[in-house]
């Protein structure tokens, strides 16, 4: 299906032409009107081929007005500068190929509008060849400007073909996931991504301000595909890949320095993130953010409303804003008052079924590897990992045990919780409070560790033995659990089946017999008359 609205591009009345558009030949066409400028007119044929029914006439227009007008642009043959109205252009007293000059611009221009309506197209083939044609013409211009330049800060970038492209791939009606992926080629150039960036963060500000900041899930996913699809460099050594190829870079022009390269991406994405966002959207962003976005940004502390919001959301994306979170800490000294009583409370029974417990546990593992914790904060911990014990799966007490013991290996005053002496008349309840979202009330250290001594008759062998660790002294080296994290059900059957058989010989009641089968009738009679007997 071509898009509905179609340009005006042919000032001859020929609606019969459009049926035959098909049948021209349209390279032998753009061969004459490269050759004179008499068949200049013929332009308008190619341009009808743009909005033809058939997705594979479309095609052969683009590559036809692809090699056409970046030919032209090549060859300097199209108008510079503020192009003037056409019919009074062409009525004026400008010369012939002054006339020419604005002819084909206005055709240039129109064939420019047209491929930016194809990348709404129903068919993919047909979006994908208007987005190469629209990036080369791109090209075209950074190299053969059609504005005067006398002075821009973005010298001769075709900044107005990457907006309006930008503007059409972050489309709020239609999913353009595969466009943005085939359009990523484009973002490995140092320039392209730069104006990409600049774009993207006036088009959120446009569109959001716009629909006063509600939720528009196809048009924010569209820029969270394309935003999570640049890729930035670390350095300035790196900045050489250019589409706009200059000879030397003007130490004015933004695009070749990675400073102004981090402070665009940084407005980008806090432009982005500032706006209610959908709630799938937060498990995708928060698995990237401390990867590919915190490292990029020149403060990274910028994001600190963002992640603690996050982090109170819970479930899940709560668990996923750790990473983010243990950054801020680690590397840039964020203060996040309640940190440990929130992370308390994130030990709940679904953290060992849900899709990120081993990222969960590798980082709370790197939260409480500090020996400066008060021992209430671990021993609050330590029992509540004891007693969520009792519900877990195999793979998660497999994990769970080891950390546990860790803790204790770090802070031996926690040991209380293992050798706590009791009397027959001591009542049986245990005063820790599983309830209680503070860990300074819950009462952890009045408490023991029966919960590991109820694990050492689990029904998995595994697990009984490694709980049968808690009845001996530890030692003095901790357990590596980075092996344990990604461990599944499935691994941990095919380990146990995979296990070496015993193959020593089983004792048996009886003698082998040696000759039964050898045809030997009395030793036959003779084993039937032990049988009987017995």
């Amino acid at each position: 299906m071509a898009p509905s609205k179609k340009r005006n591009v042919n000032s001859r009345n020929t609606s019969e032409n459009v049926s035959k558009a098909a049948k021209l030949d349209l390279e032998g066409v753009v061969d004459r009107i490269l050759e004179s400028r008499k068949h200049a007119n013929d332009i308008f044929d190619v341009l009808e081929s743009l909005q033809s029914e058939k997705e594979r006439d479309v095609v052969s227009a683009l590559d036809a007005c692809c090699r056409l007008f970046s030919t032209l642009l090549e060859r300097k043959e199209l108008f510079v500068g503020k192009l003037p109205a056409e019919d009074e252009a062409l009525s004026g007293e400008s010369s012939a190929e002054d006339k020419c000059r604005i002819f084909m611009r206005h055709r240039y221009n129109a064939c420019v509008e047209i491929l930016l309506e194809h990348l709404n197209h129903e068919q993919f083939a047909v979006k994908e060849s208007a987005l190469c044609c629209l990036m080369k013409f791109a090209a075209g211009q950074g190299q053969h400007p059609l504005e005067d330049l006398e002075w821009s800060e973005h010298h001769s970038f075709p900044r107005g073909i990457i907006l309006a492209v930008v503007e059409n791939l972050t489309s709020k009606t239609t999913d353009n996931t595969l466009l943005i992926s085939r359009f990523q080629e484009f973002l490995e150039m140092d320039d392209v991504r730069y104006y990409v960036m600049s774009a993207l963060r006036e088009s959120v500000g446009k569109v959001m301000e716009k629909n006063k900041g509600t939720l528009l899930p196809v048009y924010q996913n569209n820029v969270f595909t394309l935003m999570s699809s640049i890729s930035m460099p670390s350095q300035q050594s790196e900045l050489t890949n250019f589409m706009v190829k200059l000879e030397d870079k003007p130490e004015d022009w933004r695009a070749a320095k990675l400073n102004n390269h981090k402070r665009a991406f940084e407005k980008m994405w806090l432009g982005f993130l500032k706006y209610k966002l959908p709630s799938n959207m937060y498990k995708k962003l928060l698995v990237i953010l401390h990867d590919s976005i915190l490292p990029h940004m020149s403060k990274p502390a910028l994001m600190i409303d963002f992640l603690t919001a996050a982090y109170e959301v819970g479930g899940a994306i709560s668990l996923l804003a750790l990473n983010g979170l243990f950054v801020l800490i680690h590397q840039h000294n964020l203060d996040y008052p309640d940190f440990y009583k929130k992370l308390y409370n994130l030990l709940e029974p679904t953290v060992f079924h849900v899709k990120y417990r081993a990222r969960f546990f590798h980082l709370a593992n790197l939260f409480l590897s500090s020996s400066h914790l008060p021992l209430y904060l671990v021993a609050a911990f330590t029992k509540r990992l004891a007693r969520l014990a009792l519900t877990a799966p195999p793979t998660g007490l497999l994990i769970v045990l080891p950390f546990i013991y860790n803790l204790i290996r770090r802070h031996p005053s926690c040991r209380v919780l293992l050798h706590k002496p009791s009397t027959e008349d001591e009542p049986v309840e245990d005063p820790y409070l599983m309830d209680e979202e503070d860990p300074a009330q819950c009462r952890a250290l009045e408490s023991s560790l029966w919960e590991i001594k109820t694990l050492q008759k689990h029904y998995h062998p595994d697990v009984a033995k490694a709980a049968m660790m808690i009845s001996t002294p530890l030692s003095e080296q901790e357990e590596d659990i980075s092996e344990l994290l990604e461990l599944t059900t499935y691994e941990l059957m095919e380990r146990d089946l995979k296990k070496p058989q015993d193959k020593k010989s089983i004792p048996l009641e009886f003698e082998t017999a040696t000759q039964l089968l050898k045809g030997g009738g009395d030793v036959l009679a003779h084993h039937f008359c032990l049988v009987s007997d017995e």
